[in-house]
Formats: structure tokens, sequence, C-alpha cells
């Protein structure tokens, strides 16, 4: 599955305006937490439907992109965090270890 660096205020406008599921993975590369939680869904990621968009945001060198993704989706700041969108709006989201592709595959189905 193809994954996306978010590095652009104009991804998060496309991602706002796609339509079906797009992932927002916000993380910190320093943090211990993050690496693993990150490599733990990147393992796991197949588990998403075909197709799936999937964007990994590095909060060190864009934290206005995440500070705008949070008014965006009206979704709290946390690091890391995992947003699932669908048709532009934030239908589930995960932060820290609870974060995982079983989950999200599992919000994408019940949707």
């Amino acid at each position: 599955m193809n994954t996306t660096p978010l590095e652009k205020q104009d991804q998060l406008e496309e991602i706002k305006s796609a339509q079906g599921y797009s992932v927002i993975f916000k993380h910190n590369t320093t943090c211990p937490i993050s690496k693993n939680r990150r490599a733990n869904f990147e393992k796991n990621v197949e588990l998403l439907p075909q197709g799936t968009a999937i964007y990994f945001l590095d909060l060190l060198s864009y934290r206005e992109i995440s500070d705008a993704i949070a008014t965006s989706f009206d979704v709290k700041h946390e690091s890391p965090q995992l947003l699932l969108i669908k048709d532009g709006a934030c239908t589930f989201h995960q932060s820290l270890y609870d974060i995982s592709a079983e989950d999200t595959a599992g919000a994408i189905r019940s949707n």
C-alpha cells in the first residue's frame, strides 16, 4: 500500500475534498512510542481496504499542518495520532498505544 508524506497545506484540502477514506498518521520522529506505533501500523497496513489513501505527518517538521488538522477536523492534537477521514470528516481517531491498523480497518467496515 502506498503512503504519502503530508508536507503541504494544499494536501490537507485535497484530503478534505476526497471521496472515500483517507488516513492521517501524525507522528514525532524522535519519540519511541511514535516510532513503535508507526512500525506496528505499517506492519499491518494491508488490513485496510485497497486504495485507502495514507498520509504520514512529521510533527516536528510540519507543526503548522498538525495545528490545521486539529482545527479542520475538530480533534484535539495528540502524538502519535491517527485520524480516519471519510468524505471530508473525521469519523474515527486514536492516539498513543491505541493506534492500530486492525481497529482502523474495523472502523472502515462498520461505517
